[in-house]
């Protein structure tokens, strides 16, 4: 096939086109702005755009598909063009879906650690020779990039992300995939620019639910309320429930964690806080409705270190360490920080979070991050007054933010890189830990560990 995406550069994009040309098709692409590792990846395959920027006599009838990433605009021209010809046009996970329609489909879906879980299944079935396609939203240890999509496969494991399809397909994309097996992680409301209240955003996954196949299995967190809410008013009879809950846990002096299971069973992993043991005991009955046993599961998952960004080791010895996470909405912020505080919890614990999203830069919004940082010895908030004026959103002020997060005596509030590359340098090496979240890069601050 001959494919053509509009806005390449994108995580999933780029992904996606790489395993298209592997798999033998035609790809070109157009973006007006490819940052890395698109670029480098993109060029290695020899899919870099020549020039940056959007060409609508590139688009003609000899395209046999279309796919339209996130970051185009609906005036698009290349868009426009291929509207004008009546060329179909797709999101990505519509083209996903097409591709794996004859497939055993498995979602990871909820407002929260959806690349985690993926991320754990994905691991297990490869310790265990099960190949399948996937889509997952970070790059892993041991796989070349974040998309698969082999004909020759029978099973697919996708992130079911409940943000938009596309700039003219205005549904999330998780109501493509119709899958056979599912997974919800909980639900806490966010991307308050598409939807903007927390019933809008929790009809989404009312919606979702009803996408699945018929007879379909539903793995879901019993100890989020919200979910646990809405699972009460499912109406899908024909689907099957299973609940999970977080299991006790408890930290050890090597830093890692001991794992109690109701089997009566224990193993140990590395990773860290109440969240991820919660993730751990999702992908465990998530992999257990797909037939594998909780003993190979265990075995395959202990030398599980996560994704990248997702609670990402950044330096570690014997007094000190530090975190890299993508948190920015409050329940994973507020679940991150109290899980890193939880493992080392003799030592002091320094936050830094960037105020990057539309959502964590809205006035409206700012509010329901109230106590986040609260188990933050030290808690430090940057954003950038230059993507407030990028965004085209309103100042603003210091106070106003560190009001927002409620009552704590060592938050601070910065908005320079300066100020922000010497608050960072003064951060202990030694008898403490870092935690650094956020979904940028936080202006690209200088890190260097003793």
């Amino acid at each position: 096939m001959r494919i053509h995406f509009i806005a390449i550069g994108g995580s999933a994009m780029h992904n996606l086109a790489l395993a298209l040309h592997d798999t033998g098709h035609h790809v070109t692409g157009s973006d007006d702005q490819i940052l890395e590792p698109s670029r480098g990846r993109l060029h290695a395959a020899g899919l870099l755009p020549s020039h940056d920027g959007w060409f609508p006599d590139s688009i003609s009838n000899e395209l046999d598909a279309i796919i339209l990433g996130m970051h185009a605009r609906p005036d698009n021209p290349e868009l426009l063009r291929a509207q004008e010809l009546g060329i179909a046009v797709q999101s990505y996970p519509e083209f996903l879906f097409n591709a794996t329609a004859e497939q055993e489909r498995i979602v990871i879906g909820g407002s929260h650690g959806k690349t985690t879980i993926t991320s754990m299944v994905l691991h297990v079935l490869r310790k265990l020779d099960q190949p399948v396609n996937y889509m997952v939203g970070a790059q892993l240890e041991g796989f070349d990039r974040m998309v698969l999509l082999n004909p020759d496969l029978n099973r697919a494991i996708f992130e079911g992300d409940e943000y938009l399809s596309s700039p003219i397909d205005r549904r999330p994309k998780f109501f493509w995939y119709r899958p056979h097996f599912a997974i919800l992680t909980g639900i806490a409301w966010d991307h308050i620019n598409v939807f903007a209240s927390e019933e809008i955003y929790l009809d989404q996954f009312r919606q979702f639910i009803e996408t699945l196949v018929p007879n379909a299995t539903l793995v879901w967190c019993q100890d989020d309320p919200t979910l646990a809410s809405l699972m009460q008013e499912a109406h899908r009879p024909d689907v099957k429930l299973i609940p999970y809950q977080t299991p006790p846990h408890s930290p050890k002096e090597s830093g890692t964690m001991e794992v109690s299971w109701p089997d009566g069973s224990t193993m140990t992993t590395g990773l860290v806080g109440s969240h991820n043991i919660q993730n751990v005991a999702g992908a465990r009955t998530l992999t257990s409705a797909l037939g594998i046993s909780a003993t190979d599961f265990d075995r395959c998952i202990a030398d599980f270190t996560g994704a990248s960004r997702r609670l990402e080791p950044l330096h570690s010895n014997s007094t000190f360490h530090a975190f890299r996470d993508f948190a920015h909405a409050p329940s994973k912020v507020k679940a991150t920080v109290i899980g890193v505080k939880a493992s080392y919890p003799k030592r002091p614990l320094t936050a830094f979070f960037e105020l990057h999203t539309f959502s964590s830069l809205n006035r409206d919004f700012l509010p329901t991050y109230l106590d986040a940082l609260a188990s933050a010895d030290h808690a430090i908030i940057y954003y950038d007054p230059d993507v407030l004026k990028h965004k085209k959103m309103p100042a603003l002020e210091s106070d106003f933010v560190s009001a927002c997060f409620g009552e704590h005596a060592s938050l601070e509030v910065i908005v320079s890189k300066k100020e922000l590359q010497n608050r960072w340098n003064q951060v202990p090496q030694t008898n403490h830990t870092l935690l650094m979240m956020s979904s940028g890069w936080f202006a690209g601050l200088t890190m260097a560990f003793d």
